[in-house]
C-alpha cells in the first residue's frame, strides 16, 4: 500500500469519528409533557389536544422530569372584559396620580410660603362666604313671598272670592324658584366644607414637598468604642 493510499484512509477515519462523535454528542430539542385536569381526571401526555387547550396545565421537562412551568387556563369573556377594565382604572389612576403631583410642585413654584399658601385659599373662602350669604338670603326671600302669597289665596277662599290665576301662577313659579335656590344651597355649603379639606390637604402636601426630610440622628458609639 502506498504512502498517499495510507494518508487518505487515515483522514476518513478521523472525518468518519468526527461525525459520529458530533452526532452523539448534538443536544436534542428539549420535549415537553403536558398535565392537566380534564372532565375530573388527570391526564398527561406530550401533545394538547384540542379540548385542553384552554385548559390550566402543568409543563415538565420530559427528560428530567422537572417541573417548568404553569399556564393558567383561557378566561372567559367577562373575565376578560374584567381585567380590560382593571387596566383602564389602574391607568386612568395613574394618570389623576400624576396630575396631581404636577398640580403639587405647580403649587409649591405658585407659594413661596405657608402663609401664601393660605391666604389664597382664604380669599376663596371669603368668596364662597359671600356667596352663600346671599343665597340664604335670596332663600328668606323668597320663603317670604310665598308665604305673603298663600295668605292672599286663602284670604279670597275665606271670602268665598276666587283665587287669581296669576296667583296660582306666582305660587307654582315662586315655589320652583325655592327649590332651585335650595340646591344652589346645599350645593355651596358642600363646596365650601370641601374647601376646608382642601385646604387642610393642600397645606400637609405643601409641608412634605417644601420641607426637607429630618436628618437621620448620629448613631451613638457604644460602650467599648
Amino acid at each position: 500500500m502506498t504512502t498517499i493510499r495510507i494518508i487518505a484512509i487515515a483522514v476518513l477515519l478521523v472525518f468518519s469519528t468526527t461525525a459520529v462523535a458530533q452526532k452523539r454528542g448534538a443536544t436534542p430539542a428539549t420535549k415537553k409533557l403536558y398535565c392537566w385536569n380534564q372532565n375530573g381526571q388527570r391526564t398527561c401526555g406530550d401533545t394538547l389536544p384540542p379540548g385542553a387547550t384552554d385548559l390550566a396545565r402543568t409543563e415538565i421537562n420530559a427528560s428530567s422530569g422537572m417541573h417548568t412551568g404553569e399556564v393558567g387556563r383561557a378566561l372567559t369573556g367577562e373575565e376578560r372584559a374584567a381585567a380590560a377594565s382593571a387596566a383602564r382604572q389602574a391607568e386612568l389612576d395613574a394618570a389623576a396620580q400624576a396630575a396631581r403631583l404636577r398640580r403639587d410642585l405647580a403649587m409649591v413654584e405658585s407659594y413661596a410660603t405657608e402663609a401664601d399658601l393660605r391666604r389664597a385659599y382664604g380669599e376663596r373662602i371669603s368668596l364662597l362666604d359671600e356667596a352663600l350669604k346671599a343665597s340664604t338670603l335670596g332663600e328668606a326671600n323668597l320663603r317670604r313671598s310665598i308665604v305673603s302669597l298663600l295668605d292672599q289665596a286663602s284670604g279670597l277662599e275665606l271670602a268665598g272670592k276666587p283665587v287669581p290665576a296669576t296667583t296660582v301662577a306666582n305660587l307654582r313659579n315662586q315655589h320652583a324658584e325655592l327649590l332651585k335656590q335650595q340646591r344652589i344651597l346645599a350645593q355651596q355649603r358642600s363646596d365650601r366644607a370641601s374647601l376646608d379639606s382642601e385646604l387642610a390637604d393642600a397645606v400637609e402636601r405643601y409641608r412634605a414637598l417644601k420641607q426637607p426630610p429630618a436628618a437621620a440622628a448620629p448613631t451613638q458609639p457604644g460602650p467599648g468604642n
